[in-house]
């Protein structure tokens, strides 16, 4: 039931296909996903996953209005997608390199049999599935994004470094809120359905 998850000649499989299944395995089926799915020393499919999460998420608050990038020479869509491009090329992996670097410092007291900083990126990465939704205009919603990302976050850290889930949720907690919280703006979402629950 897993080959479409592999590629046999080592790592995940690429392409447009590739990444849908991948998405659904992973909200539908994280524990075997993140067993089967995550090769070590190939990160670029993770990297790609996270990169078309956020180009989807980012394009959606454009085109709803959500987002106000900067206009740069009087040519907004020009200059909304350079905007989106680095978000996507630049920020998306500097971002997950960093978390990934981070998170490996956290492991090391937990997990003496954890992965490499490689299968980190990648366990953040495909993490980051629910969010393809997060640019909707609904808090609530991007809250559930947030919330589900970081459950995917703690369940794969699980698997792919071989500690229990109460130590996942500990080694994932700063990385979750660096990801989920700032980057997703789930902390902005909640901030705003308290403000609005306050108001009655």
């Amino acid at each position: 039931m897993t080959q479409w998850v592999e590629n046999p000649t080592g790592g995940r499989d690429r392409g447009p296909v590739a990444l849908v299944r991948a998405w659904v395995e992973v909200v539908v089926q994280p524990r075997r996903f993140f067993r089967t799915g995550v090769a070590p020393g190939d990160q670029a499919p993770g990297l790609v996953f996270a990169g078309a999460v956020v180009l989807a998420e980012e394009l959606s608050r454009y085109a709803l209005g959500v987002a106000a990038y900067p206009v740069f020479g009087g040519r907004p869509l020009a200059s909304a997608a350079l905007v989106v491009a680095l978000a996507v090329m630049l920020v998306t992996p500097a971002t997950l390199h960093l978390t990934a670097a981070l998170q490996t410092l956290f492991l090391i007291p937990f997990a003496p049999e954890r992965g490499g900083v490689s299968e980190t990126v990648q366990v953040l990465g495909y993490a980051t599935a629910p969010c393809l939704f997060a640019g909707l205009p609904f808090p609530a919603l991007r809250v559930a994004c947030a919330a589900y990302g970081t459950a995917l976050l703690v369940i794969g850290t699980g698997q792919v470094h071989d500690v229990s889930l109460p130590r996942a949720a500990v080694v994932a907690a700063i990385p979750a809120a660096v990801i989920f919280g700032y980057g997703f703006r789930g902390f902005a979402a909640a901030s705003s359905l308290l403000a609005g629950a306050g108001a009655f």
